[in-house]
């Protein structure tokens, strides 16, 4: 399986701050024998090889990464670390109420287990658990979660609690919510200093990370063979941890579409965020399917993101995911129409991103087609950070042959409506996409979208949150 070259994302504000580069002699030489080889070296692959190593220690673990760990998606998201109970209806479509439940609940745990991961390992990511805040900017979104909150309420969970509009106004630091409730176990993170904490911990434990060694061909066979342009990997087993990048695989390709998002970040603000009551730090969204995403960074500053959904033909990781003019000014736009109230704020950084979404936004886990030892988890559809600790559960079982309550979950090799092939899914991906950017402008200006526009919007994959 041949492995298209593509070049690294450009440089966020994250990964700037921390200003990683790869160093030559960690680039991978000449040919090395593990247990498991790990491809992608974001919060997919290190959690998987953390969970090898805990599972297993005396397993040997190779991390094959083509640009630094954290160069991807993983370094460059909002730092929303989230739960499944949002998907619930998602998940009953396909899987028992027992499992939904399993899941959810175990989704809800990995908040915690990666707050308690950096105080144990002392990793200074900023993370912070004062809850999740689901809106509605505009009247048509008044309710959005209804079909979420009485899903939850029929297995016997809740999750949330609604919040008055006043409260709200205040604990968003704008008067343009006027609706929403609060999940209050979600979190925030810097991303990319909890991706680089995570490398240290893993190499600490005796993981081998190779940065710099883009994989450029899969030889499977009883023992896999991994190319880079300066030296292989032989594996027992391999695990595809790349994310968007795995759509290069025809297969893989089939069950995601890369779209890209983007993220605009303040100067500080901290005093004009104090007098307008915003003291708190939770996470927000909006309830529009090309959701408004946004929170405060430990330093003061507004982190606001935008689900704008680019796709690019063949799903090809390019400009699109980096650095978009287009969706960085439509980004822009929606934060200055969100908080018009700051008056003139300086933006200081901005960028792009890739993600790798599945028609109901839940990943998906399994073998490539025929082979016994080559294992995926793909299909993050921008809530990666909290589930991807999941997702390192049930590929570390799957590569090591375990037969247990991950391997065997509802995720691994589950059916699940595909996407078009080309040029069908770049095209009508792009009617869809401008038809839902219409529908939305329309709801968000009082007006009521046409009726051509509603209908194309419904063959939009599912968003953060259910369709209700």
């Amino acid at each position: 399986m041949k492995l298209a070259a593509t070049e690294p994302l450009k440089r966020c504000h994250w990964m700037n701050q921390i200003e990683p580069e790869v160093r030559p002699e960690n680039v991978l030489q000449g040919e090395l024998e593990t247990d498991v080889a790990i491809i992608g070296g974001g919060f997919v692959g290190l959690w998987t090889a953390l969970q090898i190593k805990q599972l297993e220690p005396d397993t040997r673990v190779i991390v094959l990464e083509q640009d630094v760990c954290g160069g991807g998606a993983s370094g460059r998201n909002g730092g929303f670390v989230m739960s499944w109970w949002p998907k619930i209806q998602s998940l009953r479509a396909f899987c028992s109420d027992e499992e939904a439940l399993f899941l959810c609940h175990a989704a809800e745990q990995a908040v915690s287990e990666i707050g308690e991961f950096c105080r144990q390992h002392e990793v200074d990511a900023d993370f912070c658990q004062q809850g999740w805040l689901w809106t509605a900017t505009c009247e048509a979104h008044k309710g959005a979660w209804e079909g979420t909150l009485n899903a939850c309420a029929a297995m016997g969970v809740y999750p949330f609690e609604r919040v008055e509009k006043g409260d709200l106004a205040k604990r968003t630091g704008s008067s343009l919510h006027i609706a929403g409730v609060l999940e209050k176990n979600n979190a925030t993170v810097q991303p990319a200093k909890l991706v680089r904490g995570m490398r240290r911990v893993a190499i600490a434990q005796g993981i081998e990370i190779r940065e710099g060694s883009a994989v450029e061909e899969i030889i499977p066979g009883k023992t896999v063979t991994l190319k880079t342009a300066s030296g292989h990997v032989c594996a027992n087993s391999a695990v595809l941890a790349t994310n968007a990048w795995a759509a290069q695989l025809s297969e893989i390709r089939r069950l995601v579409a890369n779209v890209n998002s983007s993220i605009v970040v303040t100067e500080n603000v901290s005093t004009k965020l104090d007098s307008l009551g915003w003291t708190e730090g939770e996470a927000i969204t909006d309830s529009q399917l090309l959701v408004d995403y946004y929170r405060k960074s430990a330093d003061g500053r507004i982190v606001f993101g935008k689900g704008t959904g680019a796709i690019t033909y063949g799903s090809h990781i390019g400009s699109v995911f980096s650095s978009h003019a287009e969706s960085i000014e439509k980004t822009e736009a929606d934060f200055r129409r969100t908080y018009a109230g700051l008056g003139p704020v300086t933006l200081t950084d901005q960028w792009s991103g890739p993600i790798d979404r599945t028609y109901d936004s839940l990943p998906v886990f399994g073998r490539v087609s025929g082979e016994s030892n080559i294992f995926y988890g793909v299909g993050w559809s921008g809530n990666g950070v909290g589930p991807s600790r999941i997702g390192g559960k049930i590929l570390a079982s799957l590569a090591l042959g375990r037969q247990d309550e991950w391997s065997n979950c509802a995720l691994v090799s589950r059916r699940c409506k595909t996407f078009p092939p080309e040029p069908f899914r770049y095209v009508g991906g792009s009617m869809v996409r401008n038809a839902v950017m219409r529908k939305e402008a329309a709801e968000l200006e009082g007006r009521r979208a046409s009726f051509t526009d509603v209908m194309l919007a419904k063959l939009a994959p599912s968003g953060l949150e259910d369709k209700s």
